[in-house]
């Protein structure tokens, strides 16, 4: 390859990644309903119990955070829900808030 090759690759391969991740993030397609009954499945809870406090997407991951009738407020990321993943999530991790 010439030495011009491999930067433009290079520069090639990045826009490309980047686009990926702006697609994963303007399709995402988990509502607050979806986030709540996922983070009360990995918490043992009811979907009832919980209560969505925030959420924001970047790329393929969805923050967000969910406050229990006890009071107890947990963090949790989930991957998938859009485009790139056909709709399909990975189980999401909580974990609760300050620890």
């Amino acid at each position: 390859m010439t030495q011009i090759t491999i930067p433009v690759l290079a520069l090639a391969a990045l826009m490309a990644l980047g686009g990926c991740s702006s697609i994963a993030g303007s399709t995402n397609t988990l509502s607050d309903d979806r986030l709540k009954s996922e983070a009360a499945g990995a918490l043992g809870l009811s979907p009832g119990e919980l209560a969505l406090l925030n959420r924001r997407t970047e790329g393929t991951n969805t923050f967000y955070a969910v406050k229990a009738r006890d009071g107890k407020e947990y963090n949790c990321i989930i991957n998938g829900g859009n485009l790139l993943s056909f709709g399909m999530t990975n189980p999401p991790s909580c974990k609760r808030k300050g620890s």
